[in-house]
């Protein structure tokens, strides 16, 4: 039986962590389940799941949809789009089956791409490669999440964008029905040996919808300024967080004048595990924020401590509770803190 593979290319990032990345975890599980009661999709559909930030790795292995199982998604630094695209043309050269006199070989393969933001590197050698190797004998649909992906990147790559207003539960639900249809319709297409390409119809309200490429690219940017994430450590386990902000333009009266102010409002703070340093570009430079910019201060989410934004003299942030002494997890240094006046610079991940 001829194989219909499936690539979910999925970011990562900082900007992901929270709802989007859980979402994300539950719309896969739920497509899996609905494509295992398809008839035509159980015969023909193979998925893998690859995720990037600043590093790349295959989360899933090919595999036939009877024997997958859906994993926990990691989180990474970074936004490195070229690193995603290099390991998915790794995997779609090692897993090819190409036709001869004794078979069949695979039908196109498909490639769902999420992204929520902009690339934080140059992008401009992998989509070369893809345009030269891929572009004709892969079919990729890029999905941006929000109103802040890079979509000029995007449409270097496919013709196949949709605008995905991640707004609610609701709409995650109406997203992965929509992918999960674009699938089925696609493997009963390859099984009647027609084009093995076929997305679903877009109905409804704006949740989703075809993007415009007709729009002008702008200039290109490495740094994703839709969102400012802060890496902290836990002083009492030692465990890395993250803290999410997302930007906001707010009205301000300074002497007398209306002005906007560029500002960034907490969404959260949030756990990660070991896997945030292996997908993170350990070479990217720091870029600085400074704090006024930032409203609000979270509690620790890994033990609870009230304040998870203290600077230590070394540069980095951790979690200080009611302790007299605080111990900073990065270097050790042992001090007390107070609150002082005026912002201060502090080490911004890429997002």
């Amino acid at each position: 039986m001829r194989r219909l593979p499936i690539y979910f290319l999925i970011d990562v990032s900082e900007s992901m962590v929270g709802e989007p990345v859980q979402q994300v975890e539950e719309g896969l599980s739920q497509i899996i389940q609905a494509l295992k009661a398809d008839p035509y999709a159980i015969e023909t559909v193979w998925v893998s799941i690859i995720v990037f930030a600043g590093q790349a790795k295959t989360l899933v292995p090919l595999q036939e949809i009877i024997n997958f199982y859906p994993p926990r998604f990691p989180i990474g630094g970074g936004t490195s789009l070229s690193k995603g695209l290099g390991h998915l043309m790794y995997e779609l050269r090692k897993n090819q089956v190409k036709t001869t006199y004794e078979q069949k070989g695979d039908w196109k393969p498909i490639v769902f791409l999420f992204t929520d933001g902009v690339p934080t590197d140059d992008t401009r050698a992998a989509i070369a490669e893809w345009k030269q190797h891929w572009q004709r004998t892969a079919n990729m649909v890029a999905i941006s999440f929000g109103n802040e992906a890079d979509v000029h990147v995007l449409k270097e790559l496919t013709e196949n964008i949709i605008h995905f207003k991640n707004s609610n539960a609701a709409a995650y639900k109406q997203f992965f029905k929509w992918v999960t249809d674009s699938i089925k319709t696609s493997s009963e297409s390859v099984e009647k040996n027609a084009s093995g390409f076929e997305l679903a119809k877009i109905y409804g309200d704006d949740t989703l919808s075809k993007v415009d490429l007709t729009n002008p690219i702008p200039p290109q940017s490495y740094m994703d300024s839709n969102y400012a994430v802060l890496v902290g450590k836990c002083q009492n386990l030692n465990r890395h967080y993250l803290m999410k902000y997302r930007r906001s333009e707010e009205e301000a009266r300074i002497y007398g004048l209306d002005i906007n102010r560029l500002s960034y409002r907490l969404v959260g703070a949030f756990q990660v595990d070991q896997t945030y340093q292996e997908l993170s570009d350990e070479s990217a430079g720091p870029s600085r924020i400074n704090s006024d910019e930032l409203i609000g201060n979270p509690t620790c989410p890994c033990c609870g401590n009230q304040v998870a934004f203290a600077m230590c003299v070394c540069g980095q942030i951790h979690c200080i509770g009611e302790e007299q002494i605080s111990t900073c997890p990065w270097c050790g240094n042992k001090g007390t803190y107070g609150i002082g006046e005026g912002g201060f610079d502090v080490n911004r991940a890429q997002g």
